[in-house]
Protein backbone atom coordinates (compact mmCIF):
# COMPACT_ATOMS: atom_id res chain seq x y z
CA UNK A 1 0.00 0.00 0.00
CA UNK A 2 2.84 2.17 0.57
CA UNK A 3 3.91 2.03 -3.00
CA UNK A 4 0.40 2.80 -4.08
CA UNK A 5 0.23 5.67 -1.74
CA UNK A 6 3.49 6.96 -3.03
CA UNK A 7 2.22 6.55 -6.54
CA UNK A 8 -0.97 8.45 -5.70
CA UNK A 9 0.99 11.13 -3.95
CA UNK A 10 3.30 11.53 -6.96
CA UNK A 11 0.30 11.69 -9.28
CA UNK A 12 -1.25 14.45 -7.16
CA UNK A 13 1.95 16.44 -7.20
CA UNK A 14 2.04 16.32 -10.96
CA UNK A 15 -1.68 16.90 -11.37
CA UNK A 16 -1.99 19.94 -9.05
CA UNK A 17 0.08 22.26 -11.23
CA UNK A 18 -1.98 21.22 -14.22
CA UNK A 19 -5.19 21.99 -12.40
CA UNK A 20 -3.88 25.35 -11.17
CA UNK A 21 -3.19 26.71 -14.63
CA UNK A 22 -5.74 29.06 -16.10
CA UNK A 23 -6.66 29.24 -19.67
CA UNK A 24 -5.37 32.32 -21.49
CA UNK A 25 -8.11 33.90 -23.49
CA UNK A 26 -8.11 37.06 -25.53
CA UNK A 27 -9.45 40.00 -23.51
CA UNK A 28 -12.03 42.14 -25.25
CA UNK A 29 -11.88 45.90 -24.49
CA UNK A 30 -14.74 47.41 -22.53
CA UNK A 31 -16.23 50.38 -24.33
CA UNK A 32 -18.43 52.79 -22.40
CA UNK A 33 -20.19 55.61 -24.18
CA UNK A 34 -21.60 58.59 -22.27
CA UNK A 35 -22.91 62.07 -23.14
CA UNK A 36 -22.39 64.93 -20.67
CA UNK A 37 -24.37 68.18 -21.04
CA UNK A 38 -23.46 71.09 -18.79
CA UNK A 39 -24.67 74.67 -18.50
CA UNK A 40 -22.46 77.35 -16.94
CA UNK A 41 -23.51 80.87 -16.01
CA UNK A 42 -20.70 83.35 -15.29
CA UNK A 43 -21.38 86.65 -13.60
CA UNK A 44 -18.57 89.15 -13.89
CA UNK A 45 -18.63 91.88 -11.28
CA UNK A 46 -16.14 94.64 -11.94
CA UNK A 47 -15.98 98.34 -11.19
CA UNK A 48 -16.77 100.87 -13.90
CA UNK A 49 -13.92 102.29 -15.95
CA UNK A 50 -11.62 104.63 -14.06
CA UNK A 51 -12.42 108.34 -13.97
CA UNK A 52 -9.15 109.99 -14.92
CA UNK A 53 -8.81 113.76 -14.87
CA UNK A 54 -7.77 115.36 -18.13
CA UNK A 55 -4.28 116.79 -18.38
CA UNK A 56 -4.26 120.54 -18.91
CA UNK A 57 -0.95 121.89 -20.17
CA UNK A 58 -0.05 125.31 -18.79
CA UNK A 59 3.70 125.17 -19.19
CA UNK A 60 4.05 128.35 -21.28
CA UNK A 61 4.67 131.28 -18.94
CA UNK A 62 3.10 133.82 -21.34
CA UNK A 63 -0.31 132.16 -21.21
CA UNK A 64 -1.19 133.31 -17.67
CA UNK A 65 -3.42 130.31 -17.25
CA UNK A 66 -3.66 127.44 -14.85
CA UNK A 67 -5.51 124.20 -15.09
CA UNK A 68 -8.16 122.85 -12.78
CA UNK A 69 -9.22 119.24 -13.16
CA UNK A 70 -11.09 116.71 -11.08
CA UNK A 71 -12.67 113.29 -11.24
CA UNK A 72 -15.27 111.38 -9.23
CA UNK A 73 -15.80 107.63 -9.42
CA UNK A 74 -18.42 105.49 -7.75
CA UNK A 75 -19.64 101.97 -8.46
CA UNK A 76 -22.28 103.38 -10.78
CA UNK A 77 -20.96 106.61 -12.26
CA UNK A 78 -17.62 108.05 -13.40
CA UNK A 79 -17.25 111.76 -14.10
CA UNK A 80 -14.13 113.74 -14.95
CA UNK A 81 -13.77 117.33 -16.03
CA UNK A 82 -11.14 119.98 -16.48
CA UNK A 83 -10.83 123.61 -17.39
CA UNK A 84 -8.16 126.16 -18.15
CA UNK A 85 -8.55 129.45 -16.25
CA UNK A 86 -6.96 132.74 -17.27
CA UNK A 87 -5.46 135.01 -14.63
CA UNK A 88 -6.66 138.49 -15.69
CA UNK A 89 -4.40 140.35 -13.24
CA UNK A 90 -1.31 138.59 -14.55
CA UNK A 91 -2.39 139.35 -18.10
CA UNK A 92 -2.82 143.04 -17.23
CA UNK A 93 0.67 143.18 -15.71
CA UNK A 94 2.19 141.55 -18.80
CA UNK A 95 0.40 144.02 -21.11
CA UNK A 96 1.59 146.99 -19.05
CA UNK A 97 5.17 145.69 -19.05
CA UNK A 98 5.10 145.13 -22.80
CA UNK A 99 3.82 148.69 -23.39
CA UNK A 100 6.48 150.08 -21.03
CA UNK A 101 9.23 148.09 -22.80
CA UNK A 102 8.04 149.58 -26.11
CA UNK A 103 8.53 153.11 -24.69
CA UNK A 104 4.82 153.77 -24.20
CA UNK A 105 5.02 154.62 -20.51
CA UNK A 106 1.77 156.63 -20.32
CA UNK A 107 -0.13 153.79 -22.03
CA UNK A 108 1.41 151.29 -19.59
CA UNK A 109 0.24 153.38 -16.63
CA UNK A 110 -3.23 153.64 -18.24
CA UNK A 111 -3.45 149.86 -18.46
CA UNK A 112 -2.51 149.55 -14.80
CA UNK A 113 -5.06 152.23 -13.83
CA UNK A 114 -7.91 149.99 -14.99
CA UNK A 115 -7.66 148.37 -11.56
CA UNK A 116 -9.45 150.46 -8.90
CA UNK A 117 -6.75 149.76 -6.31
CA UNK A 118 -4.02 151.14 -8.55
CA UNK A 119 -6.22 154.09 -9.58
CA UNK A 120 -6.72 155.02 -5.90
CA UNK A 121 -3.04 154.54 -5.10
CA UNK A 122 -2.01 156.81 -7.99
CA UNK A 123 -4.45 159.54 -6.88
CA UNK A 124 -3.24 159.29 -3.26
CA UNK A 125 0.38 159.54 -4.40
CA UNK A 126 -0.32 162.81 -6.24
CA UNK A 127 0.29 161.25 -9.66
CA UNK A 128 -3.19 160.74 -11.14
CA UNK A 129 -3.83 158.25 -13.90
CA UNK A 130 -3.74 159.63 -17.45
CA UNK A 131 -7.09 160.67 -18.95
CA UNK A 132 -7.69 161.34 -22.65
CA UNK A 133 -3.99 162.06 -23.24
CA UNK A 134 -3.73 164.40 -20.25
CA UNK A 135 -1.22 163.73 -17.47
CA UNK A 136 -0.36 165.30 -14.13
CA UNK A 137 -2.56 168.12 -12.75
CA UNK A 138 -4.50 168.37 -16.03
CA UNK A 139 -5.45 164.67 -15.67
CA UNK A 140 -6.47 165.25 -12.02
CA UNK A 141 -8.78 168.10 -13.09
CA UNK A 142 -10.25 165.95 -15.88
CA UNK A 143 -10.91 163.07 -13.43
CA UNK A 144 -12.60 165.42 -10.94
CA UNK A 145 -14.96 166.72 -13.64
CA UNK A 146 -15.99 163.30 -14.96
CA UNK A 147 -16.22 160.61 -12.28
CA UNK A 148 -18.29 158.15 -14.32
CA UNK A 149 -15.26 156.88 -16.24
CA UNK A 150 -13.31 155.88 -13.14
CA UNK A 151 -12.81 152.19 -12.64
CA UNK A 152 -15.70 150.87 -10.63
CA UNK A 153 -15.21 150.20 -6.96
CA UNK A 154 -14.62 146.59 -6.05
CA UNK A 155 -17.42 146.72 -3.46
CA UNK A 156 -19.95 148.19 -5.89
CA UNK A 157 -19.59 145.57 -8.59
CA UNK A 158 -22.74 143.65 -9.43
CA UNK A 159 -22.45 140.17 -8.01
CA UNK A 160 -22.28 137.70 -10.85
CA UNK A 161 -20.63 134.33 -10.79
CA UNK A 162 -17.35 134.29 -12.64
CA UNK A 163 -16.35 131.39 -14.82
CA UNK A 164 -14.08 130.14 -12.03
CA UNK A 165 -16.88 130.26 -9.48
CA UNK A 166 -19.23 128.42 -11.84
CA UNK A 167 -16.61 125.69 -12.23
CA UNK A 168 -16.23 125.47 -8.46
CA UNK A 169 -20.01 125.27 -7.94
CA UNK A 170 -20.30 122.56 -10.61
CA UNK A 171 -17.50 120.56 -9.00
CA UNK A 172 -19.27 120.85 -5.64
CA UNK A 173 -22.50 119.53 -7.14
CA UNK A 174 -20.69 116.57 -8.72
CA UNK A 175 -18.98 115.80 -5.40
CA UNK A 176 -22.30 116.00 -3.54
CA UNK A 177 -23.92 113.63 -6.04
CA UNK A 178 -20.98 111.27 -5.65
CA UNK A 179 -21.42 111.23 -1.89
CA UNK A 180 -25.14 110.60 -2.26
CA UNK A 181 -24.43 107.63 -4.52
CA UNK A 182 -22.12 106.16 -1.91
CA UNK A 183 -24.85 106.19 0.73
Amino acid sequence: MQPRLNYLFALLLVAVPVLAQEETTEIEPIITESTVTSKTDTTLKSPPPSAISPTINTSNSDLFTFGVAGAEQTQILCVSTGKQITDDNCEMLKNAKTLYDMGMKVAAVSVMCQDQRIFDAMMNAGTPCPKDGLIGEQARAAWEVSDEEEPEELKERIREFTSDEKTLIGSGIVAALGLLLLL
